[in-house]
């Protein structure tokens, strides 16, 4: 064999060795951290939100509405910020609805959900949509105590931001409704407050209802799956709550929302797409327990057969029929638990 061909097949060799070892470091980052699985996740997930984000925008209102954006809440926090929108020309204080964002708790933000919070405040109300810490930036319980220190925030500037805090509904998508579920076992239910070690905002002289879209309440649900949507829920949920035995996480029992629900829980609008598996595994099942409490339940949900199937996070394609249903019904929920809004009480927004 010639000097040239066994150089050739030395570097061959090499290159081999450098390229098996950089698989190997990628496949033992994955193991050991919850970062790289992480940030996939969060690339996949804001990949999606701007292609929903973009039908949204075509039923926003073009005028109307006032906004102040990133008003902190926090200190030495970027993200401890929300986004306040109005009426234009509001002066008094306003039934509210307080938004938190989905994102699999390791993504997301109150941006993506711009549109759909104008479209609710053109009903005359103020929404504010409300950022928070995820994973793995910070692990669980950190953004409970966080949203409940913007819910804190609320109500002492109500005046500054129109709230009538005698008035306000809690709402969240995906990983948002179960943090919003939380904030609200954390108003009603005291010794599921005192285990976390909060200090409620709110009371249920304030909290008049919640909206729950899409979200996760059985956190032993989401156990024992196969393939990339059980690897993305795992990695997620180590990235979150920092356990990466969810089996025995203390962290997972505390999430679940469906085991400490009572019949003080607020009036609730629950709601999820026909292809979403979390409707069945988690909507469903949380609806049905809060019936049988003697929660006001406000369902929305659809045949197994329902075309187009609507996916997770349904009621943000607003091209679809369903979703314009579907803001009709959370519009009617929210008139009916802190009453009509001041301008186009009923009246669905659909298109500029």
């Amino acid at each position: 064999m010639s000097a040239s061909r066994v150089r050739r097949r030395r570097i061959a060799v090499i290159a081999l060795s450098v390229i098996a070892g950089l698989v190997a470091l990628t496949v033992l980052a994955f193991v050991v951290s919850p970062w790289p699985g992480a940030l996939v996740i969060r690339s996949v997930f804001q990949s999606n939100a701007a292609k929903v984000l973009t039908i949204m925008e075509g039923y926003a209102p073009s005028s109307g509405i006032d906004e102040r954006l990133n008003v902190a809440y926090q200190d030495d926090n970027a993200f401890s910020v929300m986004d306040v929108y109005y009426p234009t020309g509001t002066t008094e204080n306003l039934g509210t609805i307080v938004w938190t964002h989905g994102g699999a708790w390791v993504s997301g933000s109150k941006d993506n959900d711009r549109p759909y919070f104008q479209i609710l405040a053109s009903h005359g109300y103020t929404v504010i949509g409300v950022n928070y810490t995820y994973g793995p930036e910070a692990t669980y319980p950190f953004a409970v105590h966080q949203l409940n220190d913007a819910l804190a925030y609320i109500v002492s500037n109500a005046d500054v931001l129109h709230v009538d805090a005698q008035r306000m509904i809690l709402a969240g998508d995906s990983a948002g409704a179960q943090l919003t579920s939380q904030l609200a076992l954390v108003t009603t239910n005291e010794s599921y407050a005192r285990d976390m070690g909060i200090s409620p905002a709110l009371t249920s002289d304030n909290l008049q209802g919640v909206i729950l879209n899409c979200g996760i309440y059985r956190m032993s649900a989401m156990l024992g799956g196969k393939g990339i949507l059980a690897w993305g829920d795992d990695t997620s949920l180590w990235a979150y709550t920092g356990d990466r035995d969810l089996t025995s996480s203390a962290a997972m029992a505390q999430m679940s929302s469906y085991d400490f629900v009572t019949a003080d829980f607020p009036a609730t609008y629950i709601s999820g797409g026909n292809a979403d598996p979390l409707t069945d595994l988690q909507s469903k099942p949380l609806a049905d327990k809060l019936t049988s409490l003697g929660v006001d339940v406000s369902p929305l949900f659809w045949p197994a057969d329902q075309t187009p199937a609507l996916p997770h996070e349904y009621q943000f394609r607003l091209d679809l029929a369903p979703a314009q249903t579907a803001l009709t019904q959370t519009l009617a929920f929210v008139a009916e638990r802190i009453g009509p809004g001041q301008r186009g009480a009923g009246q669905v927004v659909t298109g500029n």
